[in-house]
């Protein structure tokens, strides 16, 4: 009897820990806290490598660093902290969310759509990034909050040449427009500077930095263009964005690397290859 209650008090142990551990992990999702965690998992697996073999130099480096490291953290990423203790005091968390519908997503994908469709055929200059697991807090804090619905008429607006806005970027998720007139880091791309202007080059330039998916509407050719991972394709059919926009939404698998990028965009625009509407952007 005293085994069985001892047992049982061990599984309700682990159960709490197990779900504080992954109540924190929920919470970190969709802030630059996933990266670090990743490094700090390497670190501490080479630190555990270079205890078993004796590395006594290598043992005393990487403690020195995850010793440091644990007193920059809270500096560094405080605002993520700070995010994460809200959304727990209001006993919320991404996954705790209600599932996008296919007609909820069917919605997003059509105002998205008709908003760039008509931006394109006014010639109206425009930058949407969809941001995907990194999250782009750095740029939306310093930016107009919008938190508003995704919507045709709120999306063109904002980048009607008389508005404030519409020189900034528009940063939204699967759920809402975030904020906007953000400001972006600009690519240092020499061969694109020549050929596209700050638009193009700040999409590239948060491609760069984070796993977003940026669409571009050129003021001077009125086409879409598409930056992902640094790589920028060029003149993007409409229905190509619809399909875009319906992975997005819609779609399960979160696409992180170059390659995965170009299979996922290769599946949505029926091609072969990424590179065929890239016109040699694309290496």
């Amino acid at each position: 009897m005293l085994v069985n209650l001892a047992n049982f008090r061990s599984l309700v142990d682990i159960a709490i820990v197990s779900f504080i551990i992954y109540r924190i992990l929920v919470l970190l999702v969709g802030t630059r806290a996933v990266q670090l965690l990743k490094g700090l998992f390497f670190l501490a697996l080479l630190l555990g490598a270079a205890m078993l073999l004796h590395f006594r130099l290598l043992t005393w480096f990487l403690q020195s660093t995850l010793l440091a490291l644990s007193l920059a953290i809270p500096i560094v990423f405080q605002p993520e902290l700070r995010k994460m203790l809200e959304e727990l005091g209001r006993g919320q968390s991404y996954l705790m969310k209600r599932r996008m519908s296919s007609d909820e997503a069917e919605v997003r994908v059509s105002q998205i759509a008709g908003a760039l469709t008509f931006l394109k055929a006014h010639k109206i200059g425009a930058l949407l990034v969809l941001q995907q697991e990194v999250g782009l807090g750095e740029y939306t804090d310093t930016a107009i909050p919008l938190h508003s619905r995704i919507t045709q008429e709120l999306i063109i607006s904002i980048f009607w040449k008389d508005n404030p806005l519409h020189d900034g970027a528009v940063i939204l998720d699967k759920r809402e427009l975030i904020a906007g007139g953000c400001y972006l880091p600009l690519a240092d791309a020499p061969e694109i500077s020549r050929w596209y202007g700050t638009r193009h080059r700040a999409a590239l330039g948060i491609s760069e930095v984070s796993d977003a998916i940026v669409l571009i509407v050129s003021e001077e050719r009125g086409d879409i263009s598409l930056a992902v991972k640094g790589k920028l394709s060029k003149n993007i059919k409409d229905f190509q964005v619809e399909r875009l926009l319906h992975h997005y939404f819609a779609g399960e698998q979160v696409v992180t690397g170059w390659k995965e990028i170009a299979r996922t965009l290769s599946n949505i625009f029926w091609v072969k290859n990424v590179e065929q509407d890239s016109g040699g952007l694309v290496k």
